[in-house]
């Protein structure tokens, strides 16, 4: 039997309302859109585009704020973020997509599908923020005022290249060795570039703050019970609990929770191929939603 060949996977860049935007794409099909989480970027996703890029057109870009794109001074709120996404997608000639958003990026997600629900095909959240008020404290200490004065302590050169006391000071707060510590030395890593800093703390501030999370769509699930939804989630979670993908699965009637027992926050790199026949199986198995205007009306009033 032959062998499959690679997808390759390009990066490109578009310019948007004057920002430049950065992003990742593969394959030829069905649209997926992958979003990535608060100081993290396209790249978390290249294991899990190789394997749906056989199938799928699968675009992953740099959020603003974020990787290589722009970082300019805005607005970092969720709503922004989604609207920039639809803009994406119009840019590229996408009319709809599977939408994937894990942790800040599912919470992008939620806003995308009740912001723009004609133009979206799929709902899946990956350990996604805006389900409860409980995040992680490390998350909630940096919204308190002065933490713009600590983060380029943290991030700076000699902070990241100790790795044995990043390692195990982050081991201590209730990191998985693995995934999870990679992906917190690398976001914060990113933070010693002041615009991606500023960038961080107004997205954060947008969406947490000292008690935990301000942003919750628990009261507005309801919107998309024509919408084929896969909920994710590592047992092991230390950022957000795994308590609430049962939030999202018992608001969402008809939706799919699948929970990774062995992972932490990020599922996707703990288990790529999992994570993409999964998503795979449930691109493959549903048909795409179709809401228009007046069916959200009907469901508003």
């Amino acid at each position: 039997m032959a062998q499959k060949t690679k997808t390759a996977i390009r990066t490109e860049e578009i310019e948007l309302h004057g920002h430049l935007v950065s992003y990742r794409v593969a394959g030829e099909g069905p649209p997926i859109l992958l979003i990535h989480g608060i100081a993290g970027r396209s790249e978390q996703w290249i294991d899990v585009m190789t394997l749906l890029a056989e199938t799928n057109t699968v675009i992953a870009p740099d959020l603003l704020g974020h990787g290589r794109s722009a970082k300019p001074r805005g607005d970092y709120s969720l709503g922004a973020y989604a609207a920039g996404l639809r803009d994406l997608m119009v840019a590229l000639d996408h009319r709809k997509a599977t939408v994937v958003g894990h942790s800040l990026g599912g919470g992008i997600a939620l806003q995308f599908a009740y912001q723009f629900p004609e133009r979206s095909g799929r709902l899946v959240l990956v350990s996604s923020g805006g389900l409860g008020r409980e995040v992680h404290p490390l998350l909630r200490a940096a919204t308190l005022p002065g933490s713009e004065l600590v983060l380029p302590l943290i991030s700076n050169g000699t902070v990241r290249d100790a790795g044995t006391t990043l390692s195990q000071l982050v081991g201590k707060l209730g990191f998985r060795a693995g995934p999870d510590i990679a992906e917190f030395a690398r976001g914060y890593g990113s933070l010693a570039d002041g615009d991606a800093r500023q960038a961080f703390l107004h997205t954060l501030r947008a969406v947490i703050d000292a008690g935990g999370q301000r942003v919750n769509a628990s009261d507005r699930l309801y919107l998309a019970a024509d919408m084929p939804t896969l909920i994710v989630w590592g047992r092991r979670d230390p950022i957000i609990p795994v308590a609430h993908a049962g939030t999202a699965h018992r608001g969402m009637p008809g939706s799919r929770l699948e929970v990774f027992d062995k992972s932490g926050h990020f599922p996707q790199l703990d288990d790529p191929v999992r994570f993409a026949r999964t998503l795979r199986d449930f691109v493959e198995s549903t048909d795409e939603a179709h809401i228009d205007a007046d069916t959200m009306r009907a469901r508003l009033v």
